[in-house]
């Protein structure tokens, strides 16, 4: 799984302006890396990040927009771009402020005193990444096992979901993760037969000749894990003195794949009094609704 690491940033940048009586000064903005959303109304949806000492906020209302689209889409890539935001930078006399209660309110809260509100409109650029993972203990990079650097032609069991996706890898209705039996990390080195194939890429773990997913004795649930003839030497798909033909399974597992989004925004087109740039990197998303996942069960052939 490609991992993605939101770190703390510091967004710097140096704003001139010339007074009335020509004396140049100099303001420094600086916020985190990260920016969160908050819908407005039922069709809007403002980008915002905040700071204290001084206490003052960026916050930029993107129109007709919601974090639900932002957040589906086909493909591993998206640009949504929207014109003619409204962009606000506020400073503020409260020594602390709340994200939260600053944005989308008719009213602002009686205890919210704004010292300094400069306005303007922008072009937003929202870039949408998505990843997706199995979460089964190996990393997406080692699971390209043709080596040829695509990840999505590595299918081992051939039921369409690629093996960086995929909760088990060899179709044996074992999840991956639970074919790491002396819990050392290494999967690698698990190969209950010998036969050189470590049992999560082997369908036939024990090399008795009937497949794992099917020595299901008892329950018939997909899931070999809990049918045990010998409690002494464990499951049957991993007792070669066991070789039950009379179960042959029906169905794979639910698989859970993992969607990670990696949210980007660029506004461009800024014009207050004491900024005026072409570009704004305004940060990464930080939400809760930024990962989340989807279920499938592959059709069983």
């Amino acid at each position: 799984m490609r991992k993605l690491f939101f770190a703390l940033i510091t967004l710097s940048f140096a704003c001139l302006f010339s007074c009335n009586d020509g004396e140049i000064i100099d303001v420094e903005l600086d916020f985190e890396n990260d920016f969160f959303a908050k819908p407005c109304g039922t069709s809007d949806l403002i980008f915002y990040k905040t700071k204290n000492d001084p206490s003052e906020s960026l916050s930029v209302v993107i129109k007709s927009l919601t974090l639900d689209e932002i957040l589906t889409f086909e493909g591993s890539e998206t640009l949504i771009t929207k014109t003619g935001n409204a962009f606000n930078y506020r400073t503020y006399s409260n020594e602390k402020i709340n994200g939260n209660d600053l944005f989308c309110n008719d009213i602002p809260p009686s205890d919210i005193i704004i010292t300094n509100n400069y306005d303007s409109t922008c072009d937003a650029e929202i870039m949408v990444t998505l990843t997706e993972d199995d979460n089964d203990g190996i990393p997406a990079a080692l699971e390209d096992i043709n080596g040829d650097g695509n990840l999505e032609n590595d299918d081992t069991d051939g039921d369409g979901i690629p093996n960086y996706k995929d909760a088990d890898d060899d179709g044996d209705n074992v999840l991956t993760k639970d074919e790491d039996l002396d819990k050392d990390g290494d999967f690698t080195n698990d190969d209950t037969d010998g036969d050189l194939i470590p049992n999560y890429l082997d369908d036939d773990d024990d090399g008795d000749g009937v497949k794992t997913i099917d020595e299901e004795t008892n329950t018939e649930n997909q899931n070999p894990t809990d049918d045990i003839t010998n409690p002494d030497v464990g499951p049957d798909y991993l007792n070669p003195d066991v070789a039950n033909t009379d179960t042959p399974a029906t169905a794979y597992r639910k698989h859970t794949i993992i969607k990670t989004y990696f949210v980007t925004l660029m506004l461009k087109g800024i014009n207050i009094n004491i900024l005026s740039q072409d570009v704004l990197d305004f940060g990464e998303l930080s939400d809760g609704k930024t990962s989340g996942s989807r279920t499938v069960t592959p059709d069983f052939n």
